[in-house]
């Protein structure tokens, strides 16, 4: 791992302090969006889904995938339960279309064919905040957040949390975590472990294929003045799984094959808040992951990412005017299936402004330049508009472009026949926009919103005839609606989402997007009980059989999850949860098998 040195050293910076990713917003105020680059009051964003830290505490959340399968506007394939490949397709777009940043560090697996991220075992331990905006970012973050962004910001600590929960298929999830923050400094560190027996992967199969996950992070921050800081962080996340595959005559099923990986990813940033006039960051993230296939046909893959970036800017969320300006290296190494290596590089400029004219009105725009080493550089535009029209009511409107370059799988055309590098590849492009209407009660109790949209991608790549090849088109248009209603003690939410997501060109229907998606939960709580009921509903989908290859339909399905809680006093709560609580016979992915009831008891200590 040729960046691992450098993240044990970046690890002793992280020790001398912890505002991490989450201080480019406001201090104080932790309700600023940060995955628009620029610190933004969420209802000013179209598109937008916050995940909070009690969001998670109330599901009792294990791993990224358990919140994201009831977000609207996302459809969540996995590979089987426990550990299966998992990826995310927001608005229809195909998985490796989505960004997905750790603290703002990007941590798509550039060794994987399509570049893509899994979320098979991406503990949420660490995690106080999950961003999800929706539609073409590549003026924010450039190539890859076509569909959008998945952003995870870590939490800082004072004090110390400790869970211990066990359960069905002989699980069992620890995790402890602590820090100290003061006016001058803060350090902190957690730690989780997970393991468990799982359910057979393929949904024919009849062994268990468990899954063993370890995740370590440690974080500073350390004020060298009143102005200059300095802050960084590490994590380190390792996993072992049992997966399905196929046999000596190629048929799917029940297999001894197993998948591990490790991955490494922090950064660290040098502050200067007001010198010039504007509030300065210099900033280092790396990552490294290693993947091992242990199969008949084994593989190992490795990726190595580093990106230098630099910004300036001033004005915080809520600011009538506020801007951001930066420049950035970002420099890519993978290997591919003969072990060989190869390197992709860009150097990208961008810039973000927010402005209100009049009190009601808010615009914002964003233009981002990126110029790859081996392919054209590309400009990227977004703008957005948000009328407060009065009466608690909202209009919102957003323009976006994104794009993405071939990943190093691609350009080399590992896996081509005949071989030799790609000819001619150039990146996928997409379009997209957004309209959108809410309305908030006076009391702040009721909230609803519609959002219409619409997201175009040409030039996408697929393998075809021994080939990378530019050949598809794909048109995703929809509608998601959401609703809050909280009474005080009770809560409900409530979202839909419609997606109808075509290839343009045969007309078929994109893969594992159900065109009907939607999640109600229902919470109660007092000073001592919670509890909260999670309902989950996905329509047909079209799939492909992997048994067959043909393409087939898998079936919907409704699941519900029941999480609860007693709070002895402040410091110790008991919980329990019951996943799939009607025991539904049900598959994420055609011919992948999932867990049926299961029930788990905990127990959680806070300071």
């Amino acid at each position: 791992m040729r960046f691992t040195p450098l993240l044990l050293a970046a690890s002793s910076l992280a020790l001398l302090s912890s505002a991490a990713y989450a201080a480019d917003a406001d201090e104080g105020d932790v309700d600023a969006v940060i995955v628009t680059r620029l610190p933004t009051e969420p209802q000013e964003v179209l598109g937008l889904t916050v995940i909070t830290d009690e969001d998670i505490d109330r599901r009792q959340a294990i791993f990224a995938a358990d919140l994201l399968t009831t977000t609207p506007g996302l459809s969540l394939s996995r590979n089987g339960g426990f550990g299966g490949v998992t990826t995310v397709r927001t608005r229809g777009a195909a998985g490796d279309k989505t960004l997905v940043l750790l603290d703002g560090v990007v941590q798509n697996d550039a060794s994987s064919p399509n570049g893509g991220f899994d979320f098979a075992a991406f503990d949420l331990a660490d995690i106080a905040r999950i961003e999800i905006l929706e539609g073409p970012q590549g003026s924010l973050w450039g190539s890859d957040a076509i569909g959008g962004v998945i952003s995870f910001t870590s939490r800082d600590l004072n004090g110390y949390r400790l869970n211990l929960e066990g359960g069905s298929f002989s699980t069992i999830r620890a995790s402890a975590a602590g820090g100290i923050v003061t006016d001058r400094f803060a350090v902190g560190g957690s730690v989780a472990g997970y393991r468990s027996d799982g359910v057979s992967k393929a949904a024919n199969g009849s062994e268990d294929d468990g899954l063993e996950s370890w995740t370590v992070s440690v974080n500073g921050r350390f004020d060298l003045s009143d102005k200059v800081s300095l802050d960084g962080r590490v994590r380190y996340n390792a996993y072992d799984v049992d997966i399905d595959g196929y046999d000596a005559f190629f048929a799917f099923g029940d297999t001894a094959d197993r998948a591990k990986a490790e991955a490494w990813s922090g950064f660290a940033r040098l502050k200067a808040e007001d010198v010039i006039g504007l509030d300065h960051s210099l900033s280092v993230d790396l990552y490294d992951i290693q993947r091992d296939n242990i199969s008949s046909f084994s593989s190992s893959y490795e990726a190595d990412r580093s990106t230098i970036r630099y910004t300036a800017g001033r004005g915080g969320a809520g600011d009538p005017l506020a801007f951001v300006v930066g420049v950035e290296r970002d420099d890519t190494e993978a290997s591919v299936s003969t072990g060989a290596k190869a390197d992709l590089g860009s150097t990208s400029a961008f810039g973000v402004i927010r402005f209100s004219p009049v009190e009601p009105l808010t615009l914002s725009g964003a233009l981002r330049y990126d110029n790859p080493d081996e392919f054209e550089a590309k400009t990227t535009a977004r703008v957005s508009a948000t009328w407060a029209i009065g009466a608690g009511f909202a209009a919102q409107a957003s323009w976006g472009q994104g794009y993405k370059t071939p990943t190093i799988s691609q350009t080399v055309c590992d896996f081509c026949f005949p071989a030799g590098p790609s000819v001619g590849l150039k990146p996928e492009t997409a379009e997209g926009w957004d309209l959108g209407l809410s309305w908030r009660s006076p009391d702040d109790r009721v909230f609803l919103q519609a959002t219409g949209y619409r997201l175009q991608v040409e030039d996408q790549i697929s393998y075809g005839t021994g080939r990378y090849v530019n050949i598809d088109e794909t048109l995703s248009t929809g509608v998601t609606v959401t609703g809050e209603l909280n009474l005080g003690q009770f809560l409900i939410k409530a979202n839909y989402a419609y997606t109808d997501a075509v290839n343009e060109a045969t007309g078929a229907r994109l893969l594992r997007v159900p065109e009907h998606a939607g999640a109600v939960s229902l919470g109660w709580s007092n000073d001592r009980f919670n509890a909260l009921l999670t309902l989950r509903a996905e329509g047909e989908q079209a799939d492909s059989n992997p048994s067959t290859f043909a393409s087939e339909t898998r079936d919907g399905f409704v699941t519900a999850d029941l999480a609860g809680g007693w709070t002895l006093n402040e410091a110790v709560t008991f919980t329990a949860r019951i996943e799939n609580l009607t025991d539904e016979n049900y598959q994420e992915s055609l011919g992948y098998g999932e867990a049926g009831r299961a029930a788990y008891i905990g127990i959680r200590f806070r300071n």
